[in-house]
């Protein structure tokens, strides 16, 4: 081409029109680059923050105990706690004594991180589950001879592992219960009261989650502030819950909400997870001869990325519903009330000066008809995706 240089348009990534909240304390800036990479937006949230408890006297009991008599089974459940206890133990010059210690017991790392911080400390691993999985080390110990009179260390998470300890203990086993660390509610909680406040009104569509306590901690922080049933009803009607495996899905389970996680609990894993089925989300329709798709807050128009302020774009959603049925005013009023979370200030003109906004930032007026005396309307041919089934 001569004369002139021709700027092509940047490809649509995966993600691109889509917001995804961030909800981990830890690695958040890697996976919220890995989500900003393939095209999102990304709201961080942080649900829990992590108290190191290299002071803290339930640390140093537990310790000792550990150092007062041999110990047969050590579970070494993350990286990082067990990372924190060899250094609390040395902060305490007690630390190669505790090695010495543990290094005559069977030591088995729940995943990856845990079997590479039991290495660093100078101890070998005896067996790790593919799974990473709690449950899985615990059928291995019940069924290795039993656990009946034999002395366990186990090296908590953030927090009780109850369904993990009262079994070995059940079974006769001395449990040495070893507390690193504590998951706490976020110092500043505004960022997750905006997440949530995002999520209510449509504006979010997935939430990631790393750990179980932090799925916990944006319920709890929910019910404390009346938004409860309205955030897990967000979920339940389309919102993604994202989570990194069963074990961090379980608050979420527990309140009825569908959650999804990937096959191996890998932060890299969650993000390719999320970037496989937000995009499958997307009504796909034909309009006034044009590839139309519908994401969370944008629409694609013959692969060209048109993004859509909320309110607009909530009365867009329902267009897309419909299909190129007509949408009625009364339905699209109380998409925008349902927008803003407020029951007032809004009458027949809002959805006229809604549609208007929307025809400008789609830059094709003839995509959005007018029937008169009725409501609005695609100008659909055909459609592909969710838009024809609902």
């Amino acid at each position: 081409m001569t004369g002139a240089t021709r700027t092509a348009t940047p490809a649509v990534q995966p993600l691109t029109g889509y917001t995804v909240g961030v909800t981990a304390a830890r690695r958040a800036d890697e996976l919220g680059a890995l989500l900003e990479r393939r095209g999102a937006s990304v709201l961080h949230a942080p649900a829990i923050r992590i108290i190191p408890l290299a002071d803290d006297t339930d640390l140093l009991t537990a310790t000792r105990a550990v150092l007062a008599e041999p110990v047969d089974i050590v579970v070494a459940t993350t990286g990082i706690g067990f990372r924190g206890w060899m250094e609390a133990a040395e902060g305490w010059g007690v630390g190669r004594s505790l090695v010495q210690r543990l290094s005559t017991a069977t030591v088995y790392a729940r995943g990856p991180k845990a079997k590479g911080a039991v290495r660093a400390a100078g101890l070998v691993e005896a067996w790790s589950p593919d799974s990473e999985c709690s449950s899985e080390v615990l059928e291995h110990l019940m069924g290795t001879g039993g656990v009946a009179g034999r002395r366990i260390a186990v090296q908590l998470h953030g927090a009780p592992l109850p369904e993990f300890v009262e079994p070995l203990r059940a079974a006769g086993a001395d449990v040495v219960e070893v507390p690193v660390y504590r998951w706490l509610g976020p110092e500043d909680p505004g960022p997750l009261d905006r997440l949530i406040d995002a999520t209510l009104l449509g504006q979010v569509d997935a939430v990631t989650f790393t750990s179980a306590p932090a799925a916990a901690n944006m319920l709890a922080r929910a019910e404390e502030t009346d938004r409860y049933q309205r955030l897990v009803a967000a979920f339940r009607s389309g919102v993604l819950a994202a989570c990194v495996g069963t074990v961090t899905a379980g608050p979420l389970q527990a309140a009825g909400i569908p959650t999804v996680w990937p096959e191996r609990g890998r932060i890299g894993a969650l993000a390719r997870k999320v970037v496989e089925l937000l995009p499958e989300r997307a009504t796909r329709l034909r309009v006034a001869g044009h590839d139309f798709e519908v994401r969370g807050h944008a629409a694609v128009i013959d692969g060209e990325l048109r993004p859509v302020a909320p309110a607009p774009m909530a009365v867009l959603r329902v267009l897309a519903a419909k299909a190129g049925r007509v949408a009625p005013r009364t339905a699209l009023l109380a998409a925008l009330r349902g927008n803003s979370g407020r029951d007032a200030d809004f009458d027949v003109h809002a959805v006229e000066t809604a549609i208007g906004r929307l025809r400008s930032a789609l830059g094709e007026p003839r995509l959005v008809q007018t029937v008169v005396k009725r409501g609005y309307r695609l100008a659909v041919e055909t459609a592909t995706g969710r838009g024809m089934d609902e």
